[in-house]
């Protein structure tokens, strides 16, 4: 199959593409003017509406604000930088969900709308984590992950029930130190986890619960959490707006010994 020679986007969102790269990479950064609509006119060769448009595009997306009389502004709102080892260990006892302290750090307000608990049959990329039959259910807790009373992730994490079962992580209500807290407080602790991270269009219930701008994707991930012996206790899929957050990894890398 033949590449496209061209972009078959609309014009605008061919400009707001390169405007939010140009964010993205700081090369606009927060604070800054964007080009104006008579700029953005006589460098891309556009009409005024489409100039405009490109330019609602990134407000509507969060990235840039209009001051009245002034211009356009680049956003003071840095990325969401997730970091996918960081909420792994359980907190000490009696200290919140580490999550809400994380928000708290980067001066958020951080907060939980627990959704739905239940037994059910889990989507197959789960049953097949937990070594599930077709029929197999697991344990669900639905929530919504706020930052200043923002939807920022949905998030669907799945137990054996053979773990969850007559527990806490069986029961509709919030986890104080969230659900590994309650795993540890169990015996139960991570010993290892497995990220799978996608992006894709958002399906209706996620384009809905966490209020996204039109024609944004969003970021997936699936991850299984081990303890000692890969025994898998934990499986979550975590869905994010993909222009909202970035994955950062940190390894030392030791040079070898010769």
């Amino acid at each position: 199959m033949p590449r496209p020679s061209k972009d078959p986007r609309p014009r605008h969102q061919q400009i707001a593409a390169e405007l939010r790269a140009k964010i993205l990479s700081k090369d606009l950064p927060p604070g800054s003017k964007l080009p104006s609509t008579a700029q953005l006119q006589q460098e891309y060769g556009v009409p005024n509406q489409t100039a405009q448009n490109a330019v609602a595009v990134l407000k509507r997306e969060g990235y840039a604000d209009s001051e009245p009389g002034k211009g356009v502004f680049v956003r003071e709102r840095p990325q969401h930088i997730v970091t996918p080892a960081a909420f792994i260990a359980p907190p000490a006892a009696g200290q919140p969900y580490p999550w809400l302290s994380e928000a708290e750090r980067r001066g958020l307000k951080g907060s939980v709308d627990l959704l739905h608990v239940a037994e059910v049959t889990p989507p197959a990329q789960v049953r097949l984590a937990f070594g599930l039959a077709d029929d197999g259910v697991a344990v669900l807790r639905k929530q919504v992950m706020l930052l200043d009373d923002e939807p920022a992730e949905l998030v669907h994490s799945y137990y054996p029930v053979d773990v969850a079962r007559g527990t806490p992580l069986a029961e509709k209500r919030r986890i104080k130190g969230g659900t590994s807290r309650a795993l540890s407080d169990m015996g139960i602790n991570p010993y290892e986890f497995v990220d799978q991270v996608s992006t894709r269009p958002p399906t209706p219930e996620e384009f809905l619960t966490l209020e996204l701008p039109p024609d944004i994707s969003i970021m997936r991930t699936f991850r299984v959490v081990y303890a000692e012996g890969r025994r898998p206790i934990e499986a979550t899929v975590m869905v994010k707006a993909g222009h909202m957050y970035e994955l950062q990894y940190h390894q030392v890398v030791h040079p070898t010994s010769t």
